[in-house]
């Protein structure tokens, strides 16, 4: 992505790294995750995904819906069931979270020899 090229340049940069701070916030990714298999009820979801409260699925939920990588269906049953999965861009963020967390579990092992190498040389 060339950013010095358009006026938007600065605009567009500013919408993706606000994309990025949603896609590296606490919790969207492992609902991502979660959601991968099908879909899920919030209470499933709650119970899959350790520490996270109502509160914070309820917002995560809706901001993924808001940006179109979550689709929320209501069943009209008394009391009405409520299931949330991931649509086809849902769906490619999580094959790509999926691709990422891969890579750090292969180079987990140097990450620490890198980091015990650094906090050595502090002390």
């Amino acid at each position: 992505m060339d950013m010095t090229a358009s006026p938007n340049s600065h605009r567009e940069c500013v919408r993706v790294t606000e994309m990025l701070g949603r896609i590296g916030d606490r919790w969207t990714l492992p609902v991502a995750v979660t959601l991968m298999e099908g879909p899920v009820r919030f209470n499933q979801i709650r119970r899959l995904i350790a520490g996270i409260s109502q509160q914070m699925l309820t917002r995560t939920l809706r901001g993924l819906e808001r940006d179109g990588l979550v689709v929320r269906t209501v069943y009209p049953t008394v009391p009405p069931q409520v299931d949330y999965a991931l649509t086809p861009l849902g769906q490619s963020l999580a094959e790509e979270a999926m691709r990422l967390g891969s890579w750090v579990q292969r180079h987990l092992s140097v990450i620490d020899e890198n980091r015990a190498l650094f906090d050595s040389k502090l002390v």
